[in-house]
């Protein structure tokens, strides 16, 4: 330190001022560091270079009573005896330390006893781990942060929206997630010189010390000293290079950049055999008890261990570039739509830098899998195996935990209650006693906002004015003096924190008509955090009436009539103001009744539990009375003493002591509110200092504040202070606190031994409080623990790992008259043993009686017996639960560390959210968060707790701030407590839900989270880490049905085979029937251009297709002899314009309509092969004329049939800069063509020629071409009319694309060969008039339709609002038959039923909807006909499914999923389900891949190379055994076959096929299979702006995309939403969330997600996302 060897007392006194203000910049935080380093040298340099070179200080040694730090270490003192500093020490001992300035509004001021060096040694552990991190992408967009509230804070500058940066950054180490509280008690962490970012890349110094005896851990303090644990610790930012020789003064330099540590803890070894120390404590009496004494023999030094390793090796997932199958074929990937084309990129570090643009999301996604291949904690015990019916087993175990050794504790007695003979039999009397014999006597003073005071009531007026409101509540309330309140009735008091005076009035004027009060907050507005629970409060409690003043009732929420706003979940209330002017006088003869304290209730205090619950405590009057006796005589209250009191008067200390004992012994209470401290923070200090006050009551947060603004005041005195009570005192951080105020006031005047921490609760009231000590004797204890023992609930000293101890001070010992002991928190309240850490229970008459109207409740809080180990009670007195933590200490001292509503239980170990809360904020938080705006609390996902840090950013933090505050914050929690982060956000400033007094809402928040309405502005979520109890990845097992396996006729292994088949296609002799029937063409002719020619010629004015637009009108239409006309125009063009010869191949261009189904057949009539092509877009040519060029050149087409618009658009600049325009071939347009006829008509040579090639992107992102023959065409058409009952009489409506499988099939095939007629309604048209299909199908009464998924789902989210409407205009669905949806993929079922529900008002049967199922291989498998059963579904469970097994479970079991039949299967369709590794048949509801043997299947893929072993497998399979001769085709897809109840046509039982979903799509994760819409189901649930969703892998990540819906504001909240609900529902972690804006997902004709796209452009970096999570 620059300081260092100076004599600060003889510097000149400008030099010392400048000092002070230099110093009271960096605790602000106005100067950096290093700056303050270099001023201050500047400073110091000249008086520097005069001081003489000083030995090193001695040291004390373990045993040497000091204040000491949270790592456990004694620090050595400067001086041999402890005086109060001098004004020039204690700026010497602030620039040793770097306090902040809270920038907060919020009562909570953290501060720490691990001092910032602690956490910065934890951190440097990981500098040597460190690497490239991915960073999150964010796009850059007019999100901004939400404007600030009116609640800045004191000192700082106005607050304003602020564009967030680009890029946010993610971490590599991820923890665990739990629950924090609100905790006004204010964990005050100590910030230490250290802070700046450079300490990650210190080298840490620190050196194990050397082993401490066992009674070390309870360490007394140096009466007078001035330093303490908080203001002597300090970092080096220097090397700190250990001294050679300890013992021999090194001389100083001149002058050191670095800071130096200006004291040497005493944990560097050389100091440690040196010195001896020169105070040895003569007081330890309390080492003689022998429950002590026990404790002590069984407290362990813990040596602490390697953090286990949480993370496991994710087994590689294997890579989906390519088709998963033996061998793969030679297929193109087609492009997504959207995609965009960049050059460079940015890097991960922000430079420019020349990488292509594709590396950029896989080298983040590199980043972050060598971030989880990273060592880590050794794994807990696998206790999850999803092979069986439970889920979750019970841990066993670790052998290694440390366990209780002690004895059983004893009950600890309190002091006897005192008998004196002038106490009131009841409080009230107290009241009337000085309001006549002291009635000038001061009562209250109330302060304004300006810390003026603003009145004083006299015992006297407090006594008249109580007995008008008590006679006006009994008597002036109802019509003509009816009396509506009778004594015994509960009535609210809701008075601001700024009038004590009237709540005063209103309090006491409630006991003496002895109705109940009950003190609530203000409300401020309808959505206050809280609000309904104060409401269930006021209803559990049946208030009717509340009292306020006339300025508050003024103040609050009105409806426009003026009537008080009926707040959300409250009963009606009557609002009475209780000013005086509204209070009626009593008569002479009417005097209130004042009965001796009974156990009648006294008054109700509110309390909010950990769930969010408001409770009410009631207090009977006897404990309300000896509670005041109790703390008259802990605390040694005196007549007409002074208290200033800074709580909150309506509750707690703040009721008990400046409204309850105050009157009891006539004590003048200063009340300071909130309002005031928040404008001066010293405020009360003066008032103590002006009043002489002999009492103060506040927390570490007011100590915390007057320390930082103590330099406004130089001439306080704090001489008078008898009792220093500090109420949050329990809180295990508080030492620093109280350390801190004590050195920076002691030259005030302020005595050591007048702090007095108290430990108390709403149930047990003052649990204990340290009594105000004698001036010379030593200080109380100190403990100083393991975190690591802590977790596990024993008392285990630290010795070892200075980074995990928890230094905590008493709370003095148990109150007058009370009994209390040690219970389990958990389970029967078993007596713990001596180094046990359990919940305190309390037997007193001064405490809560029951939670008013909750007699359930009570029992198990009020009622409690303890019992043995055997489980015998140990009594028949009932104790009352506490909810604090703790043990006792030597001379039956009090520590609480902890509390039970702050608990969280991770991994069966415990954490206190205060603990991690004081953690975060030592990693130097003072330009990223506000100190005083954290929660932590703690979330149930996937059977465990996980932890969830959330705080409020500041709007000037940047983003590399940001990120690297959550960096260190992970390491730092990880380091100390063992405990891995869930999540870690950062919301806006001002945008956590608020208490009353500012504090965080902790229930309000976590809900928020939970629900996604948090709004975060930058997110962490690290479950690879804290997520240790996920099932063990599945081994591949053997196959069980196997060639060896024996087959008796259809059974396999004892089942029957999984196969069905449809109907026979059968022929039809009787030619006379067959000329009846007009189906000759079909008999005598298997070519559709001989089909067409017949019907020209039989039937030539037959109106074979209609085409609708958008407004439903007809665009064209084709009959028979019109179609072969046009077919012979195009077929008399290709010959002459086009030059093809036969064989050759053609692409069809054209928009869905009939010029496409003229020109197929007029590519038949020349001998030519037609290839039918979706056209490009033309707005978007850059993103799908490559695919129309792709499949262009992959064909080999010969020539391109098209129109004019398409011609010109395929020859414009707009089409050069994507595609080399030049290399196109012959382009025919067919608009306007002569009418000439072909020379001949071609007629194939066999049925086995080549009629099409139908191209398609498959589900999984591959264009791929297959051959369909003549002979497949003649029995696809056949078997669909067999099916579906086609006649030329009927009408059928098609809203599907044209362009591939079962869509093309039914718009240019099954009409000319059925001879139905086809309407034909291109799904385009419905974007510009969604009802235009429904209302077509009641305009023709369509009996019959065909749509796909994307129509259906148009007209669900469209029009599924408007049936009322639709229904008036005349529309009508009684007459559709048969709906069916044309898709290759598992049934959407929760769709086709929304569907269905949605348009049942219309008449639209709910039989009606069905599902077909098609595949590359056969474009048509399954289709629901006219006749046969109902469709068939069933519930698996997705457990089974994993394991590629099938397991049939009811409906609404849990991991149940709803399958429906893929329709019937069509007529000359056989399927068998078939292992797809072994080849061999499975059994009946068996998982396995359909295969297929059809007469319609196709002949084989058209591919740019031969491939003869693949087109063998995929079409031409045989079994492996069974049936070795029948050649079957491989769909590619899972599913099963269930034999039903039904009944088919033939009388026979209905073998049901259920399609589970595509093999190729499937997802191998941890060993399992995965099929991304089970996953993508669950993640469209999670949140209401999620539109729509994907998953996929890449390596071992899983990937999920979400469409958002909403604001970008909610983007950041779908993150952890999504990651939830996939860890919850499918045991996976997600590796990276991407949030994009709706419509990025590319979707196929058929509706189908395009994954593999999705993932190529995601890797590309083409997706624009709006925001990119990496989950560590």
């Amino acid at each position: 330190m620059a300081g260092r060897g100076v004599d600060m007392s003889a510097l000149p006194k400008e030099v010392r001022d400048q000092l002070a203000e230099l110093d009271l910049e960096l605790s602000e935080g106005d100067i950096t560091q290093k700056g303050y380093e270099k001023k201050k040298t500047k400073l110091l340099l000249p008086f520097f270079m005069q001081t003489p070179v000083e030995p090193p200080p001695p040291a004390y040694d373990a045993h040497a009573p000091g204040p000491s730090n949270a790592s456990g270490s004694t620090h050595v003192s400067t001086h041999t005896q402890a005086p109060p500093p001098s004004s020039s020490s204690r700026y010497r001992d602030r620039g040793s330390r770097r306090p902040h300035r809270s920038g907060g509004t919020r009562d909570d001021r953290y501060r720490s006893d691990i001092h910032t060096e602690t956490v910065q040694a934890a951190l440097a552990k990981h500098k040597e781990e460190k690497m490239a991190l991915p960073m999150p992408t964010k796009r850059r967009s007019t999100y901004v942060q939400s404007p600030v509230m009116n609640c800045t804070p004191p000192g700082s500058v106005g607050l304003t929206p602020s564009n967030q940066p680009d890029c946010f950054y993610f971490l590599r180490n991820s923890l665990h997630s739990s629950s924090g509280s609100e905790n006004e008690s204010a964990l005050l962490r100590q910030s230490s010189v250290g802070a700046d970012l450079e300490a990650l890349d210190t080298p840490s110094l620190l050196q194990p010390p050397s082993l401490q005896s066992p009674d070390s851990w309870i360490n007394h303090s140096v009466q007078g000293s001035s330093t303490s644990s908080s203001a002597s610790s300090t970092l080096s930012h220097g090397e700190g290079k250990p001294q050679p020789q300890p013992s021999q003064p090194q001389a100083q330099p001149q002058y050191k950049p670095q800071y130096q540590p200006q004291y040497q803890p005493q944990y560097q070894p050389q100091y440690q055999p040196q010195y001896q120390p020169q105070y040895q404590p003569q007081y330890q009496p309390q080492l003689q008890h022998p429950v002590i004494a026990d404790m002590l023999a069984h407290a362990r030094i813990e040596n602490s261990a390697h953090p286990p390793d949480v993370t496991t090796a994710a087994p590689q997932a294997r890579d989906f570039s390519q088709v998963d199958r033996p061998n793969n074929p030679p297929v193109v990937r087609g492009m997504s739509r959207g995609q965009s084309h960049s050059g460079m990129m940015e890097t991960a570090d922000g430079n420019r830098r020349g990488v292509p643009v594709n590396s950029r999301v896989s080298t983040k996604i590199q980043q972050l899998l060598n971030t989880l291949k990273r060592p880590k904690r050794p794994p807990f015990s696998e206790f999850f195996m999803d092979d069986q019916e439970e889920i979750v087993e019970v841990p066993q175990p670790d052998p290694n935990t440390p366990r209780p050794e002690g004895r059983p504790i004893i009950p600890v007695k309190g002091e006897p209650l005192g008998v004196v003979s002038n106490w009131p039999p009841a409080l009230q009397a107290a009241l009337v006693h000085w309001g006549a014999t002291q009635g000038k006597s001061p009562a209250l003073t109330a302060l304004d906002i300006t810390g003026k005071p603003l009145y004083t009531l006299t015992y006297g007026k407090l006594w008249s004015r109580s007995v008008k409101l008590a006679y006006t509540l009994l008597n002036k309330l109802g019509p003509k003096n009816e009396q509506v309140l009778k004594p015994g009735d509960r009535v609210a008091l809701v008075y601001p924190n700024s009038d004590p005076g009237m709540f005063l009035v209103a309090f006491y004027g409630c006991l003496l008509a002895e109705v109940i009060p009950v003190p609530i907050e203000v409300p401020l507005s309808r959505k206050d955090a809280g609000s309904s629970q104060v409401g269930f409060l006021l209803g559990s409690c049946s208030v009717s009436l509340a009292l306020t003043s006339e300025i508050c009732l003024k103040g609050l929420p009105k409806m426009p009539t003026g009537e008080i706003l009926q707040f959300k979940g409250w009963p009606r209330l009557k609002w009475v103001v209780t000013d005086s002017k509204y209070l009626t006088k009593p008569g002479k003869d009417w005097q209130p009744h004042i009965p001796t304290a009974n156990t009648d209730p006294a008054y109700i205090e509110y309390k909010a539990s950990k769930e969010g619950t408001v409770m009410g405590v009631a207090v009977s009057k006897v404990a309300m009375l000896t509670h005041c006796q109790a703390l008259t005589q802990a605390c040694n209250y005196c007549e007409g003493e002074t208290l200033v009191n800074v709580l909150d008067f309506k509750k707690d200390m703040g009721l008990w002591h400046g409204v309850l004992t105050s009157v009891m012994n006539r004590i003048h209470t200063i009340s300071v509110p909130y309002a005031v401290m928040k404008a001066c923070p010293l405020s009360w200090v003066q008032r103590v200092h002006i009043h002489k006050a002999r009492v103060a009551l506040v927390k570490c947060r007011d100590l915390h504040w007057a320390m930082m603004a103590h330099r406004e005041q130089r001439d306080t005195s704090l001489e008078s202070l008898h009792m220093l009570i500090v109420a949050d005192g329990a809180n295990p951080w508080s030492v620093s606190s109280c350390d801190a105020f004590l050195n920076v006031f002691q030259i005030h005047g302020l005595k050591p031994e007048v702090i007095c921490p108290c430990a108390t609760s709403p149930e047990a009231m003052t649990v204990a409080i340290r009594r105000p000590g004698v001036p010379g004797t030593p200080l109380p204890a100190r403990a100083i623990l393991s975190m690591g023992g802590l977790s596990h609930g024993v008392i285990r000293v630290n010795a070892e790992d200075k980074n995990s101890a928890l230094t905590v001070q008493d709370v003095g010992h148990v109150m007058p008259g009370a009994l209390m002991c040690i219970v389990k928190p958990e389970g029967p309240p078993q007596l713990c043993k001596t180094d046990e850490i359990g919940e305190i229970v309390v037997n007193s008459r001064a405490g809560g009686n029951m939670y008013y109207g909750l007699p359930g409740v009570t029992k198990n809080t009020f009622e409690v017996i303890p019992v043995n180990t055997l489980g015998a009670p140990i009594g028949e007195i009932p104790f009352v639960r506490s909810g604090l933590l703790g043990f006792v200490g030597p001379g039956s001292l009090i520590f609480v560390v902890g509390k039970n509503e702050g608990l969280l239980m991770v991994s069966g170990r415990r954490h206190n959210a205060d603990d991690l809360v004081a953690t975060a904020l030592a990693v130097e938080p003072v330009k990223t968060v506000y100190r005083g705006r954290i929660a932590v609390f703690s979330v149930t996902v996937f059977y465990d707790e996980r932890i969830v840090v959330v705080a409020e950013q500041r709007p000037d933090a940047s983003e590399e701030d940001s990120f690297q505050w959550m960096s260190r914050v992970l390491q730092a929690i990880d380091s100390i407590h063992q405990v891995g982060l869930y999540s870690l956000a950062l919301v806006p400033a001002n945008t956590l839900p608020k208490t009353h007094l500012g504090g965080i809402h902790i229930f309000e928040t976590k809900q928020n989270f939970l629900d996604g309405n948090l709004h975060p502005c930058n997110i962490l979520m690290c479950p690879h880490t804290c997520v240790t109890n996920l099932p063990k990845p599945r081994q591949k097992q053997p196959v069980g049905v196997g060639p060896a396996s024996i087959m008796v006729g259809n059974l396999v292994a004892g089942k029957r085979i999984a196969q069905a088949a449809g109907r026979d296609l059968g022929m039809i002799e009787d030619q006379d029937l067959v000329r009846k029937l007009r189906m000759w063409p079909t008999i005598m002719h298997q070519f559709l251009s001989e089909a067409l020619q017949w019907r020209a010629q039989t039937d030539p004015d037959h109106c074979l297709y209609v085409l609708l637009n958008a407004k439903g009108l007809v665009v064209s239409t084709a009959t028979c002899v019109q179609l072969h006309k046009r077919a012979e125009k195009i077929a008399a063009a290709l010959t002459e314009k086009g030059s093809v010869n036969t064989g050759n191949n053609v692409v069809l261009l054209y928009p869905p309509g009939i010029d496409l189904i003229a020109s197929f057949y007029g590519c038949l009539y020349a001998g030519c092969v037609p290839v039918t092509v979706r056209p490009p877009h033309p707005q978007n040519l850059a993103a799908t004329l490559p695919t129309v060029r792709m499949i262009i050149d992959v064909s080999k087409a010969a020539c391109i049939l098209t129109t004019q618009n398409l011609m010109r658009i395929l020859r414009s600049k707009e089409a050069a800069a994507t595609v080399n325009i030049k290399t196109w071939p012959t382009i025919i347009d067919t608009d306007d063509l002569p009418r000439r006829r072909p020379p001949m008509i071609y007629k194939p040579p066999t049925v086995e020629m080549i009629a099409y090639l139908d191209f398609s992107v498959s589900t999984t992102g591959m264009l791929t071409g297959v051959k369909i023959s003549h002979a497949a065409v003649s029995a696809l058409c056949r078997s669909i009319k067999l099916q579906c009952e086609f006649y030329s009489s009927r009408q059928i409506a098609i809203c599907l694309d044209p362009y591939c499988g079962l869509g093309f099939v039914l718009w240019c095939l099954a009409s000319v060969y059925s001879g139905h007629q086809s309407i034909l309604i291109p799904p385009l048209e419905l974007e510009s008039c969604l009802p235009l299909w429904l209302s077509t199908l009641s305009q023709y009464r369509i009996r019959d339709t065909f749509c796909s998924y994307s129509v259906m789902e148009l007209c669900t989210k469209g029009i599924g609002t408007q049936t009322e409407i639709l229904k008036a205009r005349g529309l009508n669905l009684s007459c559709v038959r048969s709906c069916v949806v044309i898709a290759e993929e598992r049934p959407r079922l929760a769709l086709t039923m929304s569907f269905s529900k949605l348009f049942k008002d219309l008449g639209l049967s709910p039989r009606a909807v069905s599902t077909a199922f098609g595949s590359r291989v056969n474009l048509a498998i399954c289709m629901q006909g006219t006749t046969g059963p109902d469709t068939s579904t069933v519930y698996v469970d997705m457990k089974s499914l994993r394991h590629d097994r099938v397991r049939l479970v009811e409906r609404g079991a849990p991991q149940s999923l709803p399958l429906m039949e893929s329709g019937k299967i069509l007529p000359g369709v056989r399927v068998i389900i078939v292992n797809p590794e072994t080849r061999g048949p499975l059994g009946d509801s068996h998982l396995g891949e359909i295969w297929i043997n059809s007469p319609h299947s196709a002949s084989g893929y058209y591919a740019i190379y031969g491939e003869e072993s693949l087109q063998a497998d995929h079409f031409n399979t045989k079994l492996s055994f069974g049936d070795p001769t029948t050649l079957w085709a491989r769909t590619g897809y899972l599913g099963f076959v269930k034999r039903t109840e039904l009944l088919d046509a033939t009388g026979d039982r209905h073998d049901a096929l259920f399609v589970v979903g595509s093999l190729d799509e499937t997802l191998e994760l941890r060993g399992l299979r995965y099929h991304p819409i089970d996953i993508e189901t669950s993640v469209s649930r999670a949140h209401r702006s999620i539109a729509e969703s994907a998953v996929f892998t890449w390596t071992n990540l899983l990937v999920v995309v979400a469409e958002l819906s909403g604001s970008e504001q909610d983007a950041l909240d779908l993150v952890p939403l999504v990651t939830n609900v996939v860890l919850e529902e499918h045991h996976l972690i997600v590796g990276v969330v991407v949030i994009v804006d709706p419509g990025v997902i590319p979707i196929n004709s058929r509706g189908e997600k395009q994954r593999m796209h999705l993932r190529d452009s995601f890797l590309a970096d083409q997706l624009d996302p709006i925001y990119v999570a990496y989950n560590m």
